[in-house]
C-alpha cells in the first residue's frame, strides 16, 4: 500500500506548520476524533482562563482517543483547532507545536469562535487520522 501523503503544492505558501492535501491511499482506516477540550476523566475543566493548560490538555484528550483507536500524532492527517475569541492564541499554539512538528505536518483548519460547549474552554481540537493495513 502506498504511503499518505501530505503535500505542499508549487504556488500555495509553504510553512512548516501545516500542509495544504492529504491523499490517503484505499484500504487505509480513517479514524475520526470529535472535539476535545481541556477536561478530565470526570469533565471538570483544566487550566481555567489558561490558554497554553488548556491547549495542552486537549491535545492529550486527542492522544488517548487516538491511542483507543491504535493510532498516534504522525497518522492525523488534519487537525481542527477551535479557539474562543480573546483566548491567547500564540499561548496555546505554543504548548502544543513541538508534538505537532513534522517533516510532513498535517492539514490545519483553525478558527476563532464566540464560546464553546463546556463553559470556560477556550479550545477545542479534533482531528482525522489514517492508518495503513
Amino acid at each position: 500500500m502506498s504511503p499518505i501523503q501530505r503535500l505542499r503544492p508549487e504556488g500555495l505558501v509553504v510553512s512548516p506548520a501545516f500542509s495544504h492535501v492529504a491523499v490517503v491511499p484505499p484500504g487505509a482506516t480513517t479514524i475520526y476524533v470529535g472535539g476535545q477540550n481541556a477536561v478530565d476523566a470526570d469533565g471538570s475543566l483544566v487550566g481555567p482562563g489558561d490558554a497554553a493548560v488548556q491547549s495542552a490538555r486537549a491535545l492529550e484528550n486527542v492522544k488517548t482517543a487516538l491511542a483507543a483507536a491504535g493510532a498516534s500524532l504522525g497518522d492525523v492527517v488534519q487537525w481542527t483547532v477551535l479557539f474562543v475569541d480573546g483566548a491567547d492564541i500564540a499561548a496555546g499554539y505554543r504548548a502544543i507545536a513541538g508534538e505537532l512538528a513534522s517533516d510532513e505536518p498535517a492539514l490545519v483548519t483553525a478558527a476563532l469562535v464566540a464560546g464553546l460547549g463546556v463553559p470556560g474552554a477556550l479550545v477545542e481540537i479534533s482531528a482525522v487520522a489514517a492508518v495503513l493495513a
